[in-house]
């Protein structure tokens, strides 16, 4: 019997078990409204910055689609992947454990490790589905005459492809190793508070613990947010998301000894770890940002890719102080992408800056390259290229004009969005379950149904 046969119908199987639980059909229910909400809102607000009803435009060159659609239309799958997928997750990991089928499911042919992959993809394409909305979003943005830039549309929707396998990691190690659905559901929600806080920390820290940060779901989704196509985050996340599967896998095999399990279990996390560890030391990224806002201009960056010794700055700015905000944003990100070694040290251990002991450095942000220091106060782009090119021995480039991001204003509102996303969506989510629920005659088994239930 071929293990292909056998995987699609354990997919088939596990679909037919997604479309009974209630948990999803709720959760397509709710996305629709979030993402409605969410695209609504971001539109009012767009138009309002374009000059609708008679009030002053923005600048057309600060009007992104990018950040001011795209982003916080789907931010509400980042909602929806924190507080509602979770709970589909588990159950459809846990259901076999309650109800006594996970033994049948241990005695099959197909070995235990086909039919996590099996629950693994049928999440993945519920998740998928659900993120239909979404693309009625931008189809309605598209209808009403909006611009959209495919490369960095595509890696925002990538992102939260990605947030949806961590998530079926994450779901799957706690609907294994909890004893019930419920306190699997408690220890999902640990996990995001967890990263939360760690968050939080490492906002006023750096070193191990903002390289950590970096890859909690809310940072990681950031830098798709952001235009930017990192290997680093890519992998990790698939790393993670795929590992919380195989640990799913060995601990749910309760045929086997406890000890045998936990042996097991420790190989598996220690390969997970230093996979997850060696992905993230891949530096090759992307900016697909249209503006190029991850990106210095290309002289500059033919300049500092020159400089293959390590540049060490330190930060005497608090975590809450704008002046960090665009310093990460517009010069320490962008050169985390060209330079070889970029080092970063956040002295400033407050949040606020008011209560620094070292008050007569607040401000100050030191460079040091090949032995020599500088410090600026200045968080702008050009100051600071100007003083890392002082400090390396290199001539600035001659300016070359480039062409500017011409910005797509638009003031004009959605007109049929509330009736897409909180009429027919709902509609059609009530019509596919009444569908999956009609009673059916039975039908022939599969070849691969047959050796499973032949096997068992």
């Amino acid at each position: 019997m071929p293990s292909r046969d056998v995987l699609r119908w354990l997919v088939e199987k596990e679909l037919r078990e997604l479309a009974a639980s209630r948990a999803y059909w709720l959760l397509l229910l709710v996305i629709g409204a979030l993402v409605g909400h969410a695209f609504i809102t971001a539109t009012d607000l767009y138009a309002e910055a374009s000059g609708a009803g008679g009030g002053p435009a923005a600048l057309a060159q600060g009007l992104s689609p990018l950040e001011g659609i795209v982003v916080p239309t789907f931010g509400a799958y980042d909602i929806a992947a924190t507080l509602l997928f979770p709970f589909v997750v588990i159950r459809l990991v846990a259901v076999e454990k309650e109800t006594g089928a996970l033994t049948l499911l241990l005695q099959a042919p197909a070995s235990f490790t086909t039919v996590l992959t099996a629950k693994g993809v049928a999440l993945l394409a519920g998740w998928m589905v659900a993120g239909l909305p979404g693309l009625f979003a931008l189809a309605l943005w598209r209808a009403m005459g909006g611009h959209l830039y495919a490369p960095e549309v595509l890696t925002v929707i990538a992102g939260h492809v990605l947030r949806g396998i961590l998530t079926i990691g994450i779901g799957a190690v706690a609907g294994a190793l909890a004893t019930s659905a419920a306190s699997a559901a408690i220890v999902a929600l640990t996990v995001t508070l967890g990263t939360w806080a760690l968050d939080y920390v490492a906002a006023a820290r750096g070193g191990v613990v903002a390289a950590l940060a970096a890859y909690t779901p809310s940072s990681a989704l950031r830098v798709f947010e952001h235009g930017e196509l990192r290997a680093s985050t890519v992998l990790v996340l698939l790393v993670l998301g795929v590992g919380g599967l195989a640990v799913a896998a060995v601990w749910l095999r309760e045929g086997d000894s406890v000890s045998r399990r936990v042996a097991r279990l420790v190989a598996v996390v220690a390969i997970t770890a230093v996979a997850a560890f060696a992905a993230a030391r891949l530096r090759a990224s992307r900016d697909v940002s249209e503006n190029r806002q991850n990106s210095f201009p290309p002289a500059d960056e033919a300049v500092l890719s020159a400089i293959r010794t390590p540049l060490r700055v330190t930060v005497y700015l608090a975590a809450e102080d704008p002046r960090l905000v665009d310093l990460e944003r517009g010069v320490l990100a962008k050169l985390r992408r060209v330079m070889t070694n970029v080092d970063v040290t956040y002295a400033a251990r407050g949040r606020s800056g008011l209560f620094e002991a070292a008050q007569a450095h607040y401000g100050e942000v030191w460079y040091e390259l090949d032995g020599r220091r500088a410090m600026s106060r200045s968080t702008t782009e050009p100051i600071v290229l100007e003083t890392i090119y002082q400090l390396g021995g290199r001539q600035p480039p001659a300016p070359v004009a480039e062409p500017a991001y011409p910005g797509y204003p638009l003031a004009a509102r959605p007109a049929h969005a509330t009736l897409v996303f909180f009429v027919i969506w709902p509609l059609f989510v009530a019509l596919l379950w009444w569908w999956q629920r009609r009673p059916t005659l039975p039908r022939r088994r599969s070849q691969g149904e047959a050796a499973i239930i032949g096997g068992t």
